[in-house]
Order: structure tokens, then sequence, then C-alpha cells
């Protein structure tokens, strides 16, 4: 018996991240390297080492806010991948159930994710256009968990 794997009837790539979810974590983002700033010019901290750490944690919040704007998703004939911060890469191959979940009551911030179980591990993909979170519905039902 041969396994039959998902094919989508066309490659899409979107942005993995709404523009409401990328305008909260711009202003999060700021806000909080803001504050930081000015923590550090309202109180000198003694030292090298406490001001390389708080500089070390603005550039780690910057870094992170980058990936949230530039992140993609791309679901093609080989499987899905996200860029971003940390990418992640799953072929049609390896999966063996999706699923979509959603934060209850948060759907304008955060729309539902795809969810995948390969045999060793579970990867969670950010749809952030309608086209993305449409085929996330297709592969959810084509991957049900048989029962």
């Amino acid at each position: 018996m041969t396994r039959m794997f998902y094919q989508p009837a066309t490659a899409i790539t979107g942005p993995a991240y709404s523009p409401w979810f990328k305008l909260i974590a711009t202003v999060l983002t700021f806000g909080l390297a803001g504050y930081a700033t000015s923590f550090l010019l309202r109180f000198p901290l003694d030292g090298l080492m406490p001001k390389l750490l708080m500089a070390v944690a603005i550039l780690l919040l910057l870094w992170s806010w980058r990936g949230f704007l530039h992140a993609t998703v791309t679901i093609d004939a080989q499987g899905i991948r996200q860029g971003g911060l940390l990418g992640k890469q799953v072929a049609w191959s390896d999966i063996r159930s999706a699923k979509l979940i959603g934060v209850p009551h948060a759907g304008w911030l955060s729309p539902p994710r795809l969810v995948v179980r390969t045999g060793i591990a579970f990867y969670t993909f950010n749809g952030g256009t309608r086209e993305l979170l449409t085929e996330f519905a297709r592969i959810s039902v084509a991957y049900e968990l048989k029962r």
C-alpha cells in the first residue's frame, strides 16, 4: 500500500504574521527598548558588565522583532517552510497529522496556527494572509488524525 501525501494546487508564499500582530509587536518592542534606554540613562550601572548585558538584551529584542517582520511561510510541492528568526521546514512525507489551533477570543490579533506532528516533533506554522489560512485548513483536513 502506498501512502498518499498532500500536494497543494499551487505554491503559496506569504507573511507569517498579520499586519495587526506586526503593529503590536513594533509598539511593544520600541516601548521596551525605549524604557531600557531611559533606565540606563537614569540609573548609572556600576561597571561595564551590567551595561553590556542590557545592551545585548536590547539587541536581542530588536533582532527578534526583525524576525517577526520578515518571516514568511511557503507551501509548495516539497512541504511547508517558515523563515524568520528560527526557520523550520517539514516535508509532506514526514507529516503524520496536522491541526489548526486558535487562541480563544484573540482571533483578531493571532489567527489560527497550523500544528504539524511528525514522528518525533511538533512544528507550529503561522499564517498572516487569508490564502495561507485557507491552505492551512486544507492541509488540516487532508492530514486528519485517523482513529
